[in-house]
């Protein structure tokens, strides 16, 4: 078996992608890793608190290792952290790594290239299936998700701390993807057939969070400069909060 790490985002595609692969004797998951913002303390992009990402790996049964970014980060300098973490995880002898993406092209091309320099191989256990037949996959397997973050140029905030079901899916705009690969939203899964035990939280506020692209620097941002008026700028977070374990 290959000594395997799985990047875990803490969502439903990374819930669903681990399902697939603890059943594949081909990979021997070892380790979760998760990027985290620093400023913030809470898991890149879905704003969960580190407390619940904690509780996850735990009642799933693996070690976690987390890797810091600060809020504004530029590429170069992203990139330069993750070719040393990987670099680090390809020297603890582990030859493959999982991700949950679906399909986005450049976006694997860019994981596959970075990898590729330290002698890591992406494994990819949802690519190219087709999104809503895997998010009723996911329903149907018994996971449980809850939304955390919205990107508000694409829903609104009455689909932010919504749970993950049927009408959810009925709910959705044609023009959003159906498991929000596009970055339309992100979710906290807190129970199914990976998990030991159920992860409890409290529902907290539901807050409106603006990122301006001009604070940061041109040469530190992810976006081109011509593509401004595509720069995602508000999104909805709702704060879910952990119960002492």
């Amino acid at each position: 078996m290959n000594k395997t790490y799985f990047n875990w985002s803490s969502g439903k595609d990374s819930s669903l992608a681990l399902y697939k692969i603890l059943q594949n004797d081909q990979y021997a998951i070892s380790k979760l890793v998760t990027t985290i913002n620093s400023d913030y303390k809470r898991v890149s992009m879905h704003g969960l608190r580190i407390a619940l990402l904690e509780q996850q790996a735990q009642s799933i049964g693996l070690p976690l290792h987390t890797i810091e970014f600060p809020a504004a980060v530029s590429m170069e300098s992203y990139s330069n952290t993750m070719k040393k973490e990987v670099t680090q995880l390809r020297s603890d002898g582990y030859t493959h790594g999982v991700f949950g993406d679906i399909f986005l092209e450049d976006l694997r091309a860019y994981r596959d290239e970075q990898l590729a320099e330290v002698g890591i191989e992406g494994v990819y256990p949802l690519w190219k299936k087709d999104t809503k037949a895997l998010l009723k996959e996911f329903i149907d397997l018994g996971f449980k998700a809850i939304t955390v973050c919205v990107n508000a140029k694409h829903l609104d905030e009455h689909f932010c701390g919504r749970i993950i079901d049927e009408s959810f899916i009925e709910d959705l705009p044609d023009t959003v993807d159906v498991c929000g690969e596009n970055g339309e939203f992100h979710t906290f899964v807190y129970d199914g057939p990976i998990f030991k035990n159920p992860i409890p939280f409290t529902i907290g506020e539901k807050v409106l969070r603006g990122y301006d692209k001009a604070d940061n620097d041109d040469d530190n941002c992810f976006i081109d400069e011509d593509d401004q008026k595509s720069w995602d700028t508000a999104f909805w977070y709702c704060d879910l909060i952990a119960h002492k374990t």
